[in-house]
Order: structure tokens, then C-alpha cells, then sequence
């Protein structure tokens, strides 16, 4: 006798079905590639951010002089001074690869220039030299963001813009990381010279996943410009536009206040590391791999949250918890060398900041119009960690020397909190819709600014 035929149960098979919706929008073209776009957007900061930190440390530099060393990244800060060049230059015979894809090939063996000759400096003997190694690393990294933002943005359809910041914050800390921990281990055995030579590698992902895909299908050429006063106008009109949306001025100093804290304590982490005495090896396990992983599962986080809770409540909950993952540090300054403490810090930092990732570079994203999204993103993301690593290049040394680390951090703790109640204040106010430019709706058919 047969046994009857049963079916699964109507919940298992809606769970399933869940579980693969969930998954589908990740392995779609425009997401997979901006995951390697992210490789190569990661790797220039790694260079010149914990990796020259720790070269600089093992040189002998004092704090001082290693914090001033974060200035390099102010040139990150005013890439939105020739994103426009991005936008509407043509290059050249490359030129007909065209406008992202040329842009992305000159971009990126710039930034392996750089590299090469960063590896070529000795902190010891030469820091002036060193200094502006660094300073061309962060304006070739930076000129490289401009074009791989663009490019991202263009490709990613207005529903795909919170899975495809996801994959590219799982890009950038793949390409930050792999990158920092293999000029770490090279640098151990055959000295920095060759290992920031072999990190140049990482150029590569973004320059062969424009010239696989091609032209982003929305971009929008920017109308040529033949007179000086149309040129001008071609430079400011980005800026025009964006300050022309109801709440832009108060959109702008959220964007300005928000990673303060962030970025003030993220600089220093290093010279956190060195003084409690942990060695290149267990920062390697401990900040490089237990960040890398608790990083991945906090993009993971932020794409459910942003897809069960929206932009809002997602963004406003990013920046709560990225806020409270400062007071980590403060604890394991109080502890001392306890490599437990250092992976709960180095965990709870990172799945903060991995969830802030998803959410909030997909809310920076959708503030572009598809007309300037070069120039519009080169200032929103440059705007973003201005402060802090001004304060962090001017006054972290010193604050550290003055305060000691735990009273430090918990001072970057405190100073991340405005810009969690400005977005909670835009929030009631409509303002964050209101602020959303074309690149995160539905095409349409906008009056351009200059009829």
C-alpha cells in the first residue's frame, strides 16, 4: 500500500520563497559589479590610513607627527573641487570607451603610480618625502572615488541602490582589508617597499568591470559647454541644483556632523594598538580579521534593516549604534592588552559601521540628480569625514596626550550624538524626502536648470 503524498508546509515554502527574494537582488549584474568596484575604491585609503599608521609607528614617528599624517585624507575632503572634470571632460581617444569607463582606466593607473612610489619612501630618513607620497596616494585615491561613485550610482537601478551600497561596502572592506593585511604580512618578511608594490594589484577589479560592462545605461552627458560663461555655469550647476531642494542647507550639516566621532576615533585606533602593546600579528586576527567578518554580517544587517524598515528608520538606527561603538574603545583603553577586548571592540565597531554602510551610503546615493552625479557625490561623500579628519589631523595627538584614551573615546562618543538627533529632527520635518534627487526615483523627465 502507498503512503499518500505530502506537501510542504505552506510556511516552510513562504520562508524559502523569502530566502531567495532576499538573496536574488545581491547576484544581479549591477550589484556583482559594484562589488568589484568597491575592491578597488578600498585599497588607496588602506595605503595611507591603518598601514601607513603602523609604518610610521614601527619608524619611530611620535603621535603627533603619525596623527598629522590623517591630512593626507583632506584631499578626499575636496574632491568636489574637480569632480566636475569627471562629469563633462572628454579624454582623448580612451574617449570612446566612453565617459565612466575612459575615466575609469586613467583614474586607476594613477592610483597605481602612487602606490608605486609610497612604496619607494622611507618614513625614517625622509618625511617630508613620505608626507607627499601619501597626499598623491589620497588625490589619486580620491579622483578614483569620483569616477567609481559615478559609475555605481549609474549602473544601479533607483531599487537596487540599498543592495548595491551593501555590495560595494562588502567590496571596499574586502579590498581595504586583503590589502592592509598583505602589505602586514609582506612587510614582516621582505619590507614595505614590495609590499605597498604588491597592493597595486587592487587597482585593478574596477578598470576591468568597466570595460566588461560598458557605459552605464543612465548616465546623462552633460550638454557641451563652449563659452567661459557656460563653463563656469557647468561647475557651479551641480551646487545650484542641490541647493535649490527645500532643507538642503540643514541636509548639508547633517552630512557635515554625522561621522565626527567615527572618523576621530577610527584614525586612532592604531596608536591604540601599538601603546597597549599588541603585535603585527594579533592586530592582523584580531582588528583585520574579527573587523572583516563582524563587517560583512553588519552589511548583511543593514540590507534586512533597510529593506524591512525603510531609509529612515534604518539610517537613524545606523547612527545610534555607530555613535554608542566608540564607548568600546574607552573600555578596552581601561582594560588594557586583552585580545578579547579587542575583538569585542573591534566586532561591535565594525558591524556598526557595516550597517551604517548599507544604509546611509544608500541615502547619500539617492541625493545625486543623474545630470551631476560625479560632482553632487564628490561633495556629499568628501563633506561626510571633512570635520572629523580635520580635527583628527589637527588635534587627536594631542587630545589623546592631554585626556588618555579612555577619556578620549569617550569624548568621540559624545560628539557623535548631534548628528543622530539632526536626522531624528529632519525625519519629523519631511526633509529626507524631500531631499531625494533624481538618481534615487524613477527616470524622469526634469527641466534642466539652465533652459
Amino acid at each position: 500500500m502507498s503512503l499518500p503524498m505530502t506537501s510542504s508546509p505552506p510556511a516552510a515554502d513562504a520562508g524559502a520563497n523569502r530566502l531567495i527574494a532576499g538573496i536574488k537582488p545581491y547576484v544581479e549584474r549591477a550589484p556583482l559589479a559594484s562589488f568589484f568596484l568597491g575592491v578597488s575604491s578600498g585599497f588607496p585609503y588602506a595605503m595611507i590610513a591603518a598601514t601607513l599608521t603602523t609604518r610610521l609607528a614601527q619608524s619611530g614617528v611620535d603621535k603627533k607627527t603619525v596623527t598629522a599624517f590623517a591630512l593626507a585624507f583632506l584631499v578626499y575632503n575636496f574632491k568636489f573641487l574637480w569632480a566636475w572634470i569627471i562629469d563633462g571632460v572628454r579624454i582623448p581617444v580612451l574617449g570612446r570607451l566612453g565617459q565612466r569607463v575612459s575615466w575609469l582606466i586613467v583614474t586607476g593607473l594613477l592610483v597605481i603610480a602612487a602606490v608605486a612610489n609610497l612604496a619607494l619612501v622611507d618614513p625614517s630618513t625622509n618625511l617630508a618625502w613620505t608626507a607627499w607620497a601619501a597626499v598623491l596616494v589620497g588625490f589619486a585615491g580620491a579622483t578614483y572615488d569620483v569616477v567609481i561613485d559615478a559609475y555605481r550610482i549609474e549602473i544601479l537601478e533607483p531599487r537596487q541602490l540599498g543592495v548595491g551600497s551593501g555590495m560595494t561596502q562588502y567590496g571596499w572592506r574586502i579590498g581595504s582589508v586583503a590589502a592592509a593585511a598583505l602589505a602586514l604580512v609582506l612587510a614582516e618578511s621582505v619590507g614595505w617597499t614590495i609590499a605597498y608594490m604588491a597592493c597595486a594589484v587592487f587597482a585593478l577589479p574596477a578598470m576591468l568591470t568597466g570595460l566588461i560592462l560598458g557605459e552605464p545605461q543612465r548616465h546623462r552627458a552633460v550638454t557641451p559647454r563652449r563659452g567661459l560663461g557656460e563653463l563656469g555655469m557647468s561647475i557651479i550647476g551641480p551646487f545650484v541644483e542641490f541647493f535649490q531642494r527645500r532643507g538642503a542647507l540643514l541636509v548639508l550639516l547633517f552630512i557635515l556632523l554625522h561621522k565626527i566621532g567615527d572618523t576621530l576615533a577610527n584614525l586612532t585606533f592604531r596608536l591604540l594598538f601599538n601603546d597597549l602593546g599588541f603585535s603585527n600579528s594579533e592586530i592582523a586576527i584580531y582588528d583585520v580579521g574579527v573587523g572583516f567578518w563582524a563587517y560583512l554580517l553588519g552589511i548583511f544587517a543593514g540590507g534586512f534593516l533597510y529593506a524591512s524598515w525603510g531609509m529612515k528608520r534604518s539610517v537613524l538606527v545606523s547612527l545610534v549604534l555607530m555613535a554608542v561603538s566608540n564607548f568600546s574603545f574607552a573600555m578596552l583603553a581601561g582594560a588594557g592588552h586583552s585580545n578579547i577586548g579587542m575583538a569585542a571592540a573591534i566586532g561591535f565597531e565594525n558591524f556598526a559601521s557595516g550597517i551604517g554602510g548599507v544604509t546611509v551610503v544608500a541615502y547619500f546615493s539617492a541625493l545625486t540628480d543623474l545630470r551631476f552625479t560625479a560632482a553632487q557625490y564628490a561633495l556629499i561623500s568628501a563633506a561626510s569625514s571633512i570635520v572629523g579628519r580635520l580635527l583628527t589631523g589637527t588635534t587627536a595627538g594631542a587630545l589623546i596626550e592631554a585626556m588618555g584614551y579612555v577619556n578620549f573615546y569617550l569624548f568621540t562618543t559624545l560628539i557623535a550624538f548631534p548628528g543622530v538627533i539632526l536626522f531624528w529632527l529632519m525625519m519629523r520635518a519631511g526633509m529626507i524626502d524631500d531631499s531625494i534627487g533624481s538618481a534615487g526615483k524613477e527616470p524622469a523627465r526634469e527641466k534642466d536648470i539652465f533652459d
